[in-house]
C-alpha cells in the first residue's frame, strides 16, 4: 500500500524513538520536567554513552546563585535525568576551561576544598525538606539532608548569612557514583535506588528537583533552576519532576552485624597493663515499614567514634560546649528530630544497650521516634539503666510553613525529666520568617520542678537588607536532659541588621555586607525590669572578593556586670602570716570591653586552602574577674600535595594578660595536625596529633586588692588558687575501609601523653592508650 505523500511527511518530521527530547532550561522559573522512565540497564562508570542517555530529560541554562544571584553561569553545565523502575539516574557534563577542575580523591563528606554538584531531590514534594546527594568530578560521593527553617543565626562576626541553608552531612545513603575527567571538564554517572529514598505512596507523584554546582576556581555556586537568595525557601525555587510512576523498590529490609574489640591500656604496678575483654557483637536493622516510613533497630551496638573530638576554647564559662552527633546510628534521621534550641540532643544517650527509632512522614507529618536504654555508666547511682523516650512531629501548613511538637523523657530510677514543646515555623511575603516555640520541662529529683523556656525570631532575609530580631528566655528551673542548653536562667535580646553591596559583574569585589549587632543578657527574673548581665554593641563588616577570596572585620563594644553566682566558690585569703583570715570575694562591678577581629580565608586552590581568625583588645579575664589584654588566634590550612594526600593543620591560641602588670594569667595552646592518605575511594589511612598546652597563674584580686585567691573545693575547704598547667599530647592513628555505608572495617590505634614543660617533647610520659577494631557488613535484601 502507498501512503500518501502528506502522511509521508509528518512521519519524517516526527521524531524518532532514540532522539534526544528538548532541554528543559532552568532560565525559566517553576520549570516542570516530563520525567522518562525507562527499562533500560546502565553500568554506573562515569562515561555516558548508552542510548538511555540519548533519551533522558536534558537540564540547561544554569545560573550563578552565589555570591550574587541572577548573573549568567560563567561555565555551562548540562544534567540528564531519567528513572527506571527501581532507581533514579542523572548524568553530569560540566564544561571548565583546562587546569581549573579542582578534584581529587577525598573521603567521602570531605568535598569542601573539591569542585562538585549537589542534587537535591524533594521526594514529598513540599518545598521543604530534601535529600542531597553530591559528588565531585571523580564521583566521590558526600549526602545528607536538608530541612529548611532550622538554621540558627546570630552570635557570629560573619554576620547574618543569606541565602541558602547548607545540608546536615550526617546521613549517609547508599547510591553508586563514578566520575572522570573530560577534555571538556568532567562527567560523572549517578544512580540512586529507590531502597535509599522515602517518598510518597501515591501511584504517581512529583518530585522537586534542585541542582548546585561550586566552581571553586572562581568561588560561585550555579544553579540550574532561576533560585534567588531573597527569599524565605530555597527548595521552594525548585524544578519539578512530574509524572514518576510504577516504581518498584523491592523489600526494604537492610542488616548490618557488627564485631568489635578493644584493649585500654593504663598504668600498673610493674608497668603498662591492657584491658582488653572479649569482642563485642551487636547489630542494625533498618527496614522500610512503607514508602514514607523506615524502623531502625539497634542491639549492643557499637557507639564509639573513629576520631576524637577536637578541643574547643571556652569563651565564657557559663557556657556549655557543643560537640556535633557522629556516631553512625543515630546519624541516619538525625534532621528530623532538630528543634529550636537544642532539646533534642542524642549524644545525651551515652552508650545504650539497645534502641530503636522509627523516622518517615505520613499524612503531611514528618514523625520521628526513639526508644532507647542507656548504659548503666549512664545513669548517677552507676546501677540503673535510664531510659530514653523521644517523639518530634513536624506538619505542613500555610504554603511553606510548618508546626511542630516535640517530647522527650528521661527516666533514671525516681529520677527524671520531661519536656514538652510546641514550635511554628512561619513564611509570609516570600522574605520574612516567624519562628516561635514554648517549652516546659518537669524534673524530679529531692522535689518536682516545673519551669518554661520561651522563644520568638522575626527574619528578614532580603536582597539587600535583612533583619533578626530574635527574644529567649530559660528559667533557673529548666532542664533539657535529652537535650543541649548552651546557658540557662537567662533571658536574651538580639537585635541584628544587615546591608549587602553589590559589585560590577567582572570586578575585584563582589558582595560586602555590613551588619550592626545590639545584644543584651539579664538574669531571667530581671528581664526587662533589672540591671543587664551583659550588653554589647558589635560592627561586623565581610567582603567576598572576586576569585573566591574572603575578608572580614569587626569591631566589639561590651559591658559585662559582675556575676556572683559565677564566683560563689571564690574567696581572699587576708589576715597577717600569723593569723590567717578567708575574707569574701568581690568583684568590680562591670568590666568595658573594645575588642577587634579580624577574618579571612583564601579561595580552593588546586593544591591549598587557608583560613584565619584574630580577636584582640579589652576583654574580661573570668580567672579573677578584671580587665585582660587578650588575644585569640585561629589559623587552619589543608595542603593537597597530590590527589591522595590531605595534610590539615591547625593552631589555636587563647591569651590574657592583665591590664594591671602585663603578666600573664592564662594562656592555651592547642596544635592540631590531621594527615589523610586516600588508598582508593574505599580506602584511607589517618593520623592525627594533637597538643594542648594550658597554664594557669596564680589567681590574686587583680582588680581591686592584690590578695590572693581561694577556691572552695568539693568537700567545702578553701584551697589556694595557685599554678595550674596541664600538657596532653594525643595521637590516633587509623585505618578504614569502607565500600559503602553500614560495610566498613576500622583499625585504631590512640595514645595519650603528657609533660611537665609545654610543648617540648623531650619527657613525654604516656597516660593512657588503647587499640580498637571494628568490622560491619551491609547486606541489603
Amino acid at each position: 500500500m502507498i501512503l500518501p505523500a502528506a502522511v509521508l511527511g509528518l512521519l519524517a518530521l516526527a521524531p524518532s524513538a532514540a532522539e534526544a527530547p528538548p532541554p528543559y532550561s532552568g532560565r525559566e522559573s517553576r520549570v516542570r520536567v516530563a520525567l522518562p522512565r525507562l527499562d533500560d540497564q546502565v553500568t554506573v562508570d562515569g562515561v555516558l554513552d548508552e542510548p538511555a542517555w540519548e533519551r533522558a530529560a536534558r537540564l540547561v541554562g544554569f545560573s550563578q546563585y552565589a555570591p550574587v544571584d541572577g548573573r549568567p553561569a560563567d561555565e555551562e553545565t548540562e544534567v540528564l535525568v531519567w528513572y527506571s523502575p527501581s532507581a533514579i539516574h542523572f548524568g553530569i557534563r560540566a564544561h571548565a576551561l583546562p587546569g581549573t577542575v579542582r578534584a581529587s580523591l577525598a573521603n567521602r563528606d570531605r568535598l569542601e576544598a573539591e569542585d562538585q554538584v549537589q542534587i537535591f531531590l524533594d521526594t514529598f514534594h513540599d518545598g521543604r525538606q530534601a535529600l542531597m546527594f553530591a559528588v565531585n568530578p571523580l564521583g566521590v560521593q558526600a549526602d545528607g539532608a536538608l530541612i529548611e527553617g532550622t538554621r540558627t543565626q546570630g552570635g557570629s562576626f560573619s554576620g547574618l548569612a543569606s541565602g541558602r541553608e547548607e545540608p546536615d552531612l550526617s546521613p549517609d545513603f547508599v547510591f553508586d557514583s563514578k566520575g572522570r575527567l573530560t577534555a571538556e571538564g568532567f562527567e560523572v554517572e549517578v544512580r540512586i535506588p529507590f531502597k535509599s529514598l522515602r517518598y510518597q505512596s501515591a501511584p504517581r507523584q512529583d518530585w522537586g528537583l534542585s541542582v548546585i554546582r561550586r566552581v571553586q576556581s572562581s568561588g560561585h555556586e550555579d544553579s540550574w533552576t532561576p533560585a534567588r537568595r531573597a527569599s524565605t525557601s530555597f527548595l521552594a525555587q525548585a524544578g519539578t519532576l512530574e509524572g514518576i510512576s510504577d516504581l518498584h523498590p523491592g523489600l526494604i529490609l537492610d542488616l548490618s552485624p557488627v564485631v568489635t574489640a578493644k584493649a585500654d591500656g593504663a598504668p600498673a604496678a610493674g608497668g603498662w597493663a591492657y584491658d582488653s575483654g572479649a569482642p563485642e557483637v551487636g547489630g542494625n536493622v533498618r527496614w522500610g515499614v512503607t514508602n514514607n516510613l523506615t524502623l531502625n533497630g539497634t542491639v549492643n551496638p557499637d557507639f564509639s567514634q573513629v576520631e576524637a573530638d577536637a578541643s574547643q576554647f571556652t569563651f565564657d564559662p557559663r557556657s556549655a560546649l557543643f560537640f556535633p552527633e557522629k556516631r553512625p546510628f543515630f546519624l541516619e534521621g538525625i534532621e528530623q528530630f532538630t528543634t529550636p534550641n537544642n532539646l533534642i540532643y542524642t549524644r545525651r544517650v551515652v552508650a545504650p544497650v539497645g534502641a530503636a527509632r522509627l523516622t518517615g512522614k505520613a499524612a503531611g507529618t514528618r514523625v520521628a521516634a526513639l526508644i532507647a536504654v542507656d548504659g548503666e555508666e549512664a545513669s548517677a547511682s552507676g546501677r540503673d539503666h535510664p531510659l530514653f523516650g523521644i517523639l518530634r512531629l513536624q506538619r505542613d501548613v500555610f504554603g511553606h510553613s510548618r508546626l511542630g511538637f516535640a517530647y522527650t523523657d528521661r527516666t533514671d530510677a525516681r529520677a527524671s525529666n520531661r519536656v514538652a514543646e510546641v514550635d511554628a515555623h512561619l513564611a509570609f511575603a516570600s522574605l520574612y520568617t516567624l519562628d516561635l516555640q514554648a517549652a516546659l520541662s518537669r524534673t524530679r529529683r529531692e522535689d518536682v520542678r516545673t519551669a518554661p523556656l520561651w522563644y520568638a525570631v522575626l527574619a528578614r532575609n532580603g536582597h539587600r537588607f535583612g533583619f533578626r530580631y530574635a527574644l529567649t528566655g530559660l528559667h533557673p528551673d529548666f532542664r533539657a536532659e535529652s537535650g543541649f542548653i548552651n546557658r540557662g536562667a537567662i533571658a536574651r535580646a538580639n537585635l541584628d541588621h544587615r546591608l549587602t553591596f553589590f559589585g560590577a559583574d567582572g570586578g575585584w569585589w563582589e558582595s560586602l555586607s555590613s551588619d550592626v549587632v545590639l545584644d543584651g543578657i539579664w538574669r531571667y527574673h530581671a528581664f526587662a525590669r533589672g540591671p543587664a548581665l551583659e550588653r554589647k554593641l558589635h560592627f561586623n563588616n565581610n567582603a567576598t572578593l572576586r576569585g573566591g577570596w574572603k575578608a572580614g572585620a569587626s569591631v566589639l563594644v561590651e559591658d559585662f556586670a559582675y556575676d556572683p553566682d559565677l564566683y560563689s566558690d571564690y574567696a581572699l585569703a587576708g589576715g597577717s602570716s600569723g593569723r590567717p583570715e578567708v575574707l569574701p570575694f568581690r568583684g568590680t562591678p562591670h568590666l568595658h570591653n573594645l575588642d577587634y577581629v579580624l577574618t579571612g580565608s583564601t579561595p580552593e586552590f588546586s593544591k591549598l586552602s587557608a583560613t584565619l581568625q584574630y580577636i584582640w583588645g579589652r576583654d574580661e579575664n573570668f580567672f579573677e574577674w578584671s580587665a585582660a589584654a587578650i588575644k585569640y588566634l585561629t589559623l587552619t590550612a589543608d595542603w593537597r600535595p597530590t590527589d591522595q594526600v590531605r595534610v590539615s593543620p591547625q593552631y589555636q591560641l587563647q591569651g590574657f594578660d592583665r591590664k594591671s602588670d602585663g603578666s600573664t594569667v592564662g594562656v592555651r595552646r592547642i596544635p592540631r595536625l590531621k594527615v589523610e592518605y586516600q588508598l582508593s575511594r574505599s580506602i584511607f589511612f589517618r593520623v592525627v596529633g594533637e597538643y594542648d598546652a594550658n597554664r594557669r597563674d596564680a589567681l590574686r584580686d587583680d582588680s581591686r586588692t592584690e590578695l590572693p585567691v581561694l577556691i572552695r573545693d568539693a568537700a567545702g575547704v578553701y584551697q589556694p588558687a595557685g599554678v595550674e598547667e596541664r600538657n596532653r599530647f594525643r595521637v590516633d592513628w587509623l585505618f578504614s575501609y569502607q565500600p559503602r555505608p553500614g560495610t566498613v572495617v576500622f583499625a585504631g590505634y590512640g595514645s595519650t601523653l603528657t609533660e611537665p614543660e609545654a610543648l617540648r617533647f623531650r619527657d613525654l610520659r604516656r597516660a593512657s592508650d588503647g587499640f580498637f577494631l571494628k568490622l560491619s557488613y551491609l547486606f541489603r535484601m
